[in-house]
């Protein structure tokens, strides 16, 4: 092996154990022996040769976290057209016509969820490193975490074309983005209290939410009939004038 590879194996065995730790433990509570410790590395001095501090250590990991994201779509895409990458690696070549926006956002929210399936421990540990970088907002690592800029860049701009093609309805698509995304972040907390949680409904329900919330013919200017209870009163008669 040569040195370069050797240094990268070394570099994604302390971001594994990182990871790990985070995840058990917490963000407060991750200290580098606690790192050394579990994965198996006979000094910390290992970890501050190839980090320069926790700052650099946990800007690592959210990066090898949204790479692997990143990675586990394109994988998807192979048996969901409608799969993409948040961002298209620089050897791949860019999809530049693109289908439905309708599908695709769909496709995003299960492929997220599946994820969040997959990689319980990966999840847990970047949403114990984003609370603690909320309460710290002068530590260098918020601007990588704040608030996911990549990730909310992609679905706006996805918004916006479902937008310009006509499928969805006018709408603030930061407001969207933002209902999208804080649904998939927050589940690995709703794991975390309700673990028999059933995801592939759960992916069902935000799809059919979100379609709602976005497709043509709904919104404020729409005036919907609520359905009415069994047991609701009748309604009352308008007075006579």
């Amino acid at each position: 092996m040569s040195e370069s590879a050797a240094s990268a194996a070394r570099r994604a065995q302390i971001i594994e154990a990182t990871i790990e730790t985070i995840a058990e433990v917490g963000y407060a509570r991750t200290t580098f022996a606690r790192i050394a410790t579990r994965g198996g590395l006979s000094s910390t001095r290992l970890i501050s040769y190839h980090f320069a501090g926790k700052t650099a250590l946990m800007q690592a990991v959210i990066t090898d976290v949204y790479a692997s994201i990143n990675e586990f779509l394109i994988t998807r895409a192979g048996g969901d057209p409608a799969t993409r990458p948040i961002r298209y690696p620089a050897d791949r070549p860019v999809d530049d016509h693109p289908g439905s926006a309708a599908a695709e956002l769909n496709a995003y929210i299960t492929g997220i969820v599946a994820y969040v399936d997959d990689h319980r421990t990966r999840m847990r540990a970047l949403q114990s490193i984003f609370a603690a970088l909320h309460d710290d907002p002068d530590n260098p690592a918020t601007q990588q975490a704040d608030p996911q800029r990549t990730v909310m860049a992609h679905l706006q701009d996805l918004l916006r074309r479902g937008q310009d093609r006509g499928e969805f309805r006018d709408f603030d698509p930061l407001v969207i983005a933002a209902l999208v995304q804080r649904s998939l972040e927050g589940l690995i907390r709703l794991l975390d209290s309700t673990p028999d949680t059933d995801l592939t409904r759960y992916a069902d329900e935000l799809v059919i939410a979100i379609d709602l919330a976005t497709r043509r013919g709904t919104g404020r200017s729409s005036r919907a009939r609520r359905p009415v209870h069994p047991s609701a009163p009748p309604p009352r008669a308008s007075p006579q004038l």
